[in-house]
Formats: C-alpha cells, sequence, structure tokens
C-alpha cells in the first residue's frame, strides 16, 4: 500500500507526463476515433471530479456516491458531453485546478479515511487510496496513447 505521499506524487507524476505532451502534440488530431486532446482533457476531468466527491464525502463521514454506477463507458460520454461547447483553453484550466483540488483533499483526509474500505464511483469496493491509484495509472496509460500517436 502505498502512503499519503506517494499517492500525491502518483497524481502529480501522471499529470507531468500527460502536460509535457500537450505542447507539442497537435490539439486537432484524434487520438482516439472520436477524441482529441480536447476529449481525453475533459474525461481526465470527469474522473478527477468524481475523486474529489469521493474525498469530500468521506472527509464529511458521508457514503460516497457512485456516478458511473451506470457503467464506466456512460460516465466517460457524459463527462465528455458535458464540456463539449466549452473551448479546449477552459477544459486545459478546468483540468489542472481539478488535480489541484484533488490533491488538497487528499492532504486533509486523515489516514484511516484514505485507506478505509470505501465505495469506489463506479460501486466497487475500495479505498480513496485504491481510486487514486488506478486514476493515476489510467492518465499515464492515456498519455502512452498520446505519445505513440506523436511518434508515429
Amino acid at each position: 500500500m502505498k502512503s499519503r505521499s506517494d499517492l500525491i506524487a502518483s497524481l502529480q507524476d501522471s499529470r507531468r507526463q500527460m502536460m509535457t505532451l500537450l505542447d507539442q502534440v497537435d490539439l486537432n488530431r484524434k487520438v482516439y476515433p472520436l477524441w482529441t486532446i480536447r476529449e481525453i482533457l475533459a474525461h481526465i476531468c470527469g474522473w478527477d471530479d468524481s475523486l474529489i466527491a469521493m474525498a469530500a464525502s468521506l472527509k464529511a463521514q458521508d457514503v460516497p456516491a457512485t456516478p458511473a454506477m451506470r457503467g464506466v463507458d456512460v460516465y466517460n460520454a457524459e463527462t465528455v458531453a458535458t464540456r463539449e461547447g466549452l473551448d479546449y483553453d477552459h477544459i486545459y484550466r478546468e483540468y489542472v485546478e481539478t488535480r489541484a483540488k484533488l490533491i488538497e483533499l487528499l492532504k486533509e483526509i486523515p489516514d484511516e479515511l484514505l485507506f478505509q474500505p470505501s465505495t469506489l464511483p463506479w460501486g466497487a469496493a475500495g479505498s480513496m487510496a485504491d481510486a487514486v491509484e488506478i486514476f493515476s495509472e489510467h492518465e499515464i496509460e492515456h498519455a502512452g496513447d498520446v505519445k505513440k500517436l506523436m511518434a508515429g
């Protein structure tokens, strides 16, 4: 199990890996069949939002909501669709701000709440620490796909 500082470092590292690519990639080029960088950032913002809500619930000693209970694909589509009319700069700012907010909340949550069994945003059992690890790795996967696109 990672420590709080390791979890925060994972979030910072995954963000740094993606951020280094943003100035180098054509923002209009499709990374996935329906997604450019803009949609990937919107997607990651959506998951950061879900972790922020989970952290806030835990901090308030409430049961976390399950915004992705209808499935990860549905939640992904919703998080991108809700940001559809926003320009890249707005989504980029949100991308930066949501991660900063998540990290601040992680610093405030007592260890027992960070590591206790809970409900993850998609309804499975796991801890806040588990969710952070999953989404750090998830962002790194997206950064890897962007890097492959740029190399190819």
